[in-house]
């Protein structure tokens, strides 16, 4: 079975890759592209994908605000019918579609499941991943008649969006252990200048030493930090904003850190998070 998919970002480089992506995979028709929120919600009402690729932070409205209009519209149209509806079967909004979160913001994924996301993919993206949401909407679609919410669901969905972001998410310690040697050393976070994952181990950097979280992913190391400061600027490397030293153009309009630790380490800024340093720093 084909799906039908629209991809909505405000950076046409993501979306052409998230395209392409979609086409090695297979089975998946990219019916259109958007590339703000105030487009995604016509473009959803006028094509009614199975899925939607749908980025956080966009001109208009962001990812959330999009998904809670669609769900007030649908719960405004199963829930007005009008007086002559007597005499014919009332009208019933059309389900929402299959909703995989594809940003560079990390520190969204747990609100994007809190609001019945399939997915959550993170930039740069990666084959096995898009193939695994792709995969885990035909699982969604097969396992449902129409894909639609009950109207009780509707309205916790809509409650939840309407929270302020991050009300969830348990308060970050002051402090970390970091083992160093045969040491477990507790660091406070404004210490750490950044910290990076190699095949399986995280390493942590301060200004005066160097150590290993007990964290296995970074994803779980960013849980525990600060995200107002904590920056994922690449794949493998997490970033403390106040720690960058210099910031380095680099081949193809790209950057490099350089960080304020002993070695003056420099770390890459990958393309998706490029615009994200530019909004930091103005440039």
């Amino acid at each position: 079975m084909t799906i039908s998919a629209l991809i909505i970002d405000d950076e046409q480089l993501a979306r052409e890759e998230l395209a392409y992506l979609l086409a090695q995979v297979g089975g998946v028709e990219v019916v259109a592209q958007g590339a703000n929120g105030i487009e995604a919600v016509e473009l959803i009402e006028e094509h009614h994908p199975d899925m939607v690729f749908l980025d956080v932070q966009m001109p208009g409205l962001d990812g959330f605000a999009v998904i809670q209009k669609l769900m007030e519209r649908r719960a405004k149209a199963n829930g007005n019918a009008a007086p002559q509806a007597q005499l014919a079967p009332p009208q019933v909004a059309e389900p929402l579609p299959q909703i995989v979160f594809a940003t560079a913001y990390d520190q969204y994924a747990v609100r994007a499941f809190d609001v019945n996301a399939v997915d959550y993919l993170l930039k740069p993206f990666d084959r096995t991943r898009v193939e695994q949401a792709v995969e885990r909407v035909r699982g969604r679609l097969a396992g449902s008649t129409n894909g639609s919410l009950p109207e009780s669901q509707i309205e916790s969905l809509l409650r939840l969006l309407k929270r302020p972001q991050g009300a969830s998410r348990t308060p970050q310690p002051a402090k970390l252990i970091v083992q160093a040697q045969n040491r477990l050393l507790l660091i406070d976070q404004a210490e750490i200048c950044f910290a990076a994952i190699d095949e399986g181990v995280i390493r942590v950097a301060t200004q005066s030493f160097e150590g290993l979280s007990k964290c296995r992913t970074l994803e779980e190391l960013l849980d525990l930090l600060d995200p107002a400061v904590f920056w994922r600027a690449h794949r493998g490397f997490v970033v403390n904003i106040n720690h960058i030293r210099e910031v380095v153009p680099w081949f193809k309009s790209s950057y490099q850190l350089r960080m304020n630790d002993k070695r003056q380490t420099e770390i890459p800024v990958s393309r998706a998070q490029t615009k994200r340093l530019r909004e930091l720093f103005n440039l």
